[in-house]
Formats: structure tokens, C-alpha cells, sequence
């Protein structure tokens, strides 16, 4: 038997920056230059942050807005480029469910204001860039600019201090602002106009195929060389808008090339693949560095360059061919793990989903292991990412108990240090570059939870889908395995299925479903669905603790975790016996999710509204089916646990009596 106070224990504060400093840093890992001084007064400020053509002309196209009581939270982004992101700040622990609600609201009046602070800007700016625009005589093709790069002026206009002025138009066809280039080809947008989503496009025939590229006087060189229409992006972390938009206009038969910058950090080339495979465009670079333009000046055969390939016949196969004998499963974990496929893992918080892929993971990544095999199943040697949404210092703790209880010294393995929106184009860039800066290509990517790293709701096809398709990107990018840890919901019906929208399930090559223990017993691990092979029966498992050697809090007490350890099928229970140990163990899984709070008698205790906030916001409840949980009727969870003397009364919740509980899950499972 486990003893109470281990279980109930919080060994999780630590030691974090101040807020102030910490939403600089995230600003910095954004991207931007942040401001010199950061100010949690809840009101938009604005700031330089240091984007090209930006610095000298007090353009502050950065903003942020964050809120200083409480949790310290807000936004912050770049106006220009349409980017934004959230921030919470690191308070040393996982937040209590009251302050993630807090935090939910305080999203929304941060998104409010933005919203209106950003639209007033965009209203002016727009007036202001149509009236500089009107008045605006057009270029000619005398103009230094144009003469140095050796194209017309394709509508280009000129200030009257001599700089040329070309326009960005949305998808209703609204001038958001205007570039203004100086002969030396120096660019600088009108302050405070939206780039991000916004076009130009150089030509009119578009019927067999238009372009799509960069910077306006590549556009223009394309246009004239090929006599297609060449859509200016005006930036490369804007192509994947740009094409979206065109793919919505002229719908998939119409043929989209995407002439990317060929620049020495990748970056032209990373936008342009990722417009590419989100929408379906042809992407051309130049065989030596620089633009298209650039090409053409340095004897180039652009219009070689700009022929639209041939389109193999890869992707169609002849029924002969077809029908020969297919080559093996190339298989990671045998039986369980393939090669080059998307798979979940789903359960409900705190059954174990994360111990076992840990489990997977970590076998694979040991440099160095006496008896690698899962199981039994043959299992391979390979390098592996995971991407963490939450929970990170219980995942430190997880896998430094499974390295010392499996005698690995090191391990090729990676953990982001936060979550992101993977299925944003910002997000996804961020997860590419950092994989591509790795010493070793992963065969493996965990994305933890699904939930942490989808911007949008899992409940909506849509939103699955753009988060599909941006797994899809990353298996073809690393020819590597996708591994999506979601939750189940809260109803019995729901355990063997994952939680939203069914186009999940319907995308999976690999489905996995993990039931957690009930009355003790083991974890049990189910095959739901394995793309061309044979579903294998469940595995069961029980968590073994581990004390992990020279890790103590700050109360110098013993940090400890768990590892799974393959167990026997477990005796079937009696019918009531088992509905009182699941209620039991949720209680439990509640007190450890919420505040971890005590009555005066040092027992654990947790509150009416917390435990009626975890079943909605952890379990996927119903409001009424989770009031309905509290009230102590013969079959809800509270009256089984106050009917079996686990738990009594007290204040405005309940305090636990019983000290048969058994190990921490923590928050992720």
C-alpha cells in the first residue's frame, strides 16, 4: 500500500524569471526585437521589433498586451505580418483549473482589444495609403530602381521625393498600405498598414498556370519573361497566405508556381514547401543564390527556369505493377509501431497514456540498452522528438526514472521546452527549423497532448484537418512516424474512442487506446486499428515507483516517479467492487489535477467547484452530468465514495479518510 503522504505531496514549484522578463524572451523566440521596458497594465503597447525596413523610422509595428494580476497573461505580435501569440507566464507550478479559466477570459479581453486597437489603426492607414495611392503620379521606366533591376514599371507609382510606391490589396480588393522602394532598393511599408495576407499581382494572363513570388521586382521580372500573371507577396513568411488565398479563388484545377527566394538560411525555400504541401503548388528556386531576378541579371535562362515542369507519373501505378508482392512492413516497434505513419494514443486523463509512449520512445532512443525489445517485439535503435505541452518537470522526472530503472546512460532524444500551435503556419516553421537544426533526423515525432498544440477545436473537421495536414508535412519532411497523445471522453461509451471530430480517427494508420487500472489492477494497453497487419491482443501493465537517485525537493524529501512493468491479464473484479475503485481512483486523479488542498486535519480536500471544474474542463463532461456526479444519490461518484467511508463531508467539498490510494499520475497520464 502506497503511503498518504508521498501520494499527496506537491514537490512541484520552482524557481522561475519575473514575468516582465519572461514575455521578453518569448517576444525574442518569436522573432522580434522586444521593447526596453515591459509594462502589465492590461493596455495595447507598441513597440519596434526590428523587422527589415523597419529601423530608423520609428515604425512600431510590434505590440503586446498583458495583464499583471494574478497569473500574469497576455499577447503580443506584429501587426504588419498579421503573427500573433499567446502568453502565460512560467509561475513555478501547472495551473490550478480556476486559473486556467482566469487565463480564458483574459485571452478574450486581450484578443477584444487588440481586435479594436488594431482596426482603428488598419481604418486611418487604409484612408491614408488610398489617398497617397490617388494622388501618386506612375513611375517611369526611367526610374533608377527600375533601370537597375532591367524591368517596366507594371503599374508601379512614384512619390514625389522620387520613391516608387507599389500597393498591397487584400482578398476583397481593399489597399491595406503600400511599399515604398528608394533607388538603391531599400523598403519601408507604410506604418501601421496590415502585410500579412495582402498581395499585388503584375500581369493579367493567368489561364494555364500564374506565379507566385516574393519581392515586387521579382514578380515584375517573372511576369515580363513568361507573359503570366506573378503574384507579389511582398515577404516569404506571407507565401503560405498568399497561395491559400489563390487556391480559395481559382479552386484546385488551377495551377500555382511558387518561384521561391534561393537565400542562404532557407528561409524562401521552408515558406514555399510549406504553401506547397498545405495547397498544392509547383515550387521552382534558382539553381544559384538569389532571386529570380538575380538569375536573369547573372545570364541565367529564366525562361527555362520558369517552364513549368512535366508532371511525372509517380503517383499513379499500373494495375500490373501494382499487384506484385509489396515490400515488408518496415517496422520501429514490431507489431505495433510502422515506419512512416500517423498513430494515436489516446485515454483519459491519468490512465498511463503517457508512461507507455514514453515506454516506446525512450527503448528506442537509449544509445546504449542490454534488451531493447517491447514486450518482446523486436524494437529499433533510432532518434526521437517529442514535442511537450504541458507537465514538463514531471516529464524530466519520468525520464530520468525510466533511464536509471533501465540502466541507460544517454539517449538521443529531444523535448521541446513548450508547447506551440503546430497547425499555424508561425507554429509548424518553428517545429521545422528546430528538427532540421538536430544533429540526427528523427524517425519519431510525439506530439503531447493534441490538445496543447492545436490552435483551434478538436471538435470541428476543419480544424483536424489543418492539424492533419500539418503532421502530413512533417512525415514527409523527416520520413519519419507521427504520434498524437490525446484524451478520451468522460462517458463509458467514450473510452475506446478519442475525444472531437471523427476525421481523427478516419486519417490514423495506428490507433491505441489505454484503459486505465481499476481496483488496483493493471493498465491495459488495445490495439483499435493497424494499417495492413494483424491486430495483436491487449497488453497489460502495471507502474512500478522508482526513486530517483540524487533528485530531492526543496524540502529535501525524495522526488520519485513511476515506469511501466508488463503485468499479467487481470482477474475479473466484482462489478461493484471495480465502479467504486474507478470512482475512487478519479477522485483522486482530481485532487492531484486541482489545488492539492487540506483541511485543518492535513487531509487531502478539494472543493465543490473544483472538482465540478476538472470533470468539464479535464474529462470533457457535461455541466449537468458533472453536477450530477456530486450529488450523493447511490450511483454517482460522490455518494460511492461517501457510501464506502473513502470520504466525508467537510466545509464547502470533501476530505478523503481513506489512505488506499495509489500512485501519482500526475497531470498528463
Amino acid at each position: 500500500m502506497a503511503n498518504l503522504e508521498d501520494i499527496w505531496a506537491d514537490n512541484s514549484k520552482r524557481l522561475v524569471d519575473p514575468p516582465e522578463v519572461q514575455l521578453k524572451n518569448a517576444i525574442i523566440d518569436a522573432g522580434l526585437e522586444p521593447p526596453s521596458e515591459i509594462i502589465l497594465d492590461g493596455k495595447i503597447h507598441r513597440f519596434r521589433s526590428g523587422s527589415k525596413g523597419r529601423g530608423g523610422y520609428g515604425d512600431k509595428s510590434g505590440w503586446y498586451i498583458a495583464f499583471g494580476d494574478g497569473v500574469c497573461a497576455g499577447k503580443f505580435g506584429d501587426w504588419r505580418f498579421g503573427v500573433e501569440h499567446k502568453w502565460i507566464a512560467d509561475i513555478g507550478r501547472d495551473l490550478t483549473p480556476h486559473e486556467k479559466i482566469a487565463q480564458t477570459y483574459r485571452m478574450e479581453e486581450a484578443r477584444q482589444a487588440r481586435e479594436a486597437a488594431e482596426k482603428l489603426m488598419r481604418d486611418n492607414v487604409s484612408d491614408v495609403v488610398n489617398k497617397i495611392w490617388a494622388e501618386a503620379a506612375e513611375a517611369t521606366e526611367d526610374h533608377p530602381y527600375l533601370v537597375k533591376k532591367k524591368i517596366q514599371p507594371n503599374g508601379a507609382r512614384v512619390t514625389g521625393d522620387g520613391r516608387l510606391i507599389v500597393p498591397l490589396f487584400n482578398s476583397d480588393g481593399e489597399m491595406t498600405t503600400v511599399q515604398y522602394i528608394d533607388s538603391d532598393g531599400g523598403k519601408l511599408y507604410h506604418s501601421g498598414g496590415k502585410t500579412g495576407g495582402s498581395f499585388w499581382r503584375i500581369g493579367s494572363n493567368q489561364d494555364a498556370h500564374i506565379y507566385v513570388a516574393e519581392g515586387y521586382a521579382t514578380a515584375a521580372t517573372i511576369a515580363e519573361t513568361s507573359g503570366v500573371a506573378c503574384y507579389v507577396a511582398y515577404s516569404a513568411s506571407n507565401i503560405p497566405n498568399v497561395v491559400g488565398q489563390l487556391r480559395e479563388r481559382f479552386g484546385a484545377s488551377q495551377r500555382i508556381i511558387i518561384v521561391a527566394d534561393n537565400d542562404s538560411s532557407g528561409v524562401g525555400k521552408s515558406y514555399a514547401d510549406q504553401a506547397s504541401a498545405k495547397y498544392g503548388a509547383t515550387v521552382i528556386i534558382p539553381p544559384d543564390e538569389g532571386d529570380a531576378n538575380d538569375y536573369l541579371l547573372s545570364g541565367g535562362d529564366l525562361s527555362a527556369l520558369l517552364e513549368p515542369p512535366e508532371i511525372k507519373l509517380d503517383w499513379l501505378v499500373d494495375g500490373n505493377e501494382f499487384t506484385t508482392k509489396p515490400a515488408p512492413i518496415s517496422w520501429y516497434i514490431k507489431n505495433w509501431l510502422q515506419n512512416k505513419s500517423l498513430m494515436m494514443v489516446h485515454g483519459p486523463s491519468g490512465s498511463g497514456k503517457t508512461f507507455l509512449v514514453l515506454d516506446w520512445c525512450l527503448r528506442m532512443a537509449a544509445v546504449e540498452m542490454d534488451n531493447r525489445d517491447w514486450c518482446g517485439n523486436r524494437t529499433k535503435d533510432l532518434p526521437i522528438v517529442y514535442l511537450a505541452g504541458e507537465g514538463h518537470y514531471g516529464l524530466r522526472a519520468r525520464v530520468a526514472a525510466w533511464m536509471q530503472n533501465f540502466g541507460v546512460d544517454k539517449i538521443k532524444f529531444w523535448m521541446s521546452k513548450t508547447g506551440t500551435d503546430l497547425n499555424s503556419s508561425e507554429g509548424l516553421v518553428k517545429v521545422i527549423d528546430n528538427v532540421r537544426a538536430l544533429p540526427e533526423t528523427p524517425k519519431v515525432i510525439v506530439v503531447d497532448t493534441l490538445h496543447r498544440f492545436l490552435n483551434g477545436d478538436e471538435n470541428s473537421a476543419q480544424d483536424a484537418k489543418t492539424m492533419l495536414d500539418a503532421c502530413a508535412l512533417l512525415m514527409e519532411e523527416f520520413d519519419c512516424t507521427v504520434v498524437l497523445v490525446h484524451h478520451t471522453g468522460v462517458s463509458d461509451e467514450a473510452q475506446h474512442r478519442a475525444r472531437g471530430s471523427s476525421a481523427w480517427r478516419g486519417a490514423l494508420d495506428i490507433e491505441v487506446s489505454v484503459k486505465p487500472s481499476k481496483n488496483g489492477g493493471p493498465i491495459e494497453v488495445i490495439q483499435r486499428k493497424m494499417k495492413d497487419a494483424e491486430m495483436q491482443d491487449s497488453l497489460f501493465f502495471d507502474l512500478k515507483k522508482v526513486d530517483i537517485i540524487g533528485w530531492r525537493d526543496e524540502d529535501n524529501d525524495q522526488v520519485s516517479s513511476v515506469v511501466l512493468e508488463s503485468s499479467g491479464k487481470p482477474i475479473k473484479m466484482d462489478k461493484k467492487v471495480s465502479k467504486l475503485e474507478e470512482n475512487r481512483r478519479r477522485f483522486e486523479r482530481a485532487w492531484h489535477h486541482c489545488h492539492r488542498d487540506r483541511d485543518d486535519q492535513n487531509r487531502p480536500f478539494i472543493s465543490r467547484s473544483a472538482l465540478l471544474e476538472y470533470q468539464v474542463n479535464e474529462l470533457g463532461a457535461t455541466e449537468s452530468y458533472a453536477r450530477k456526479q456530486l450529488q450523493p444519490s447511490t450511483s454517482s461518484l460522490i455518494g460511492i465514495l461517501l457510501d464506502a467511508d473513502y470520504i466525508e463531508k467537510y466545509g464547502k467539498g470533501w476530505s478523503a479518510k481513506s489512505a488506499s490510494l495509489i500512485i501519482d499520475f500526475g497531470e498528463n497520464g
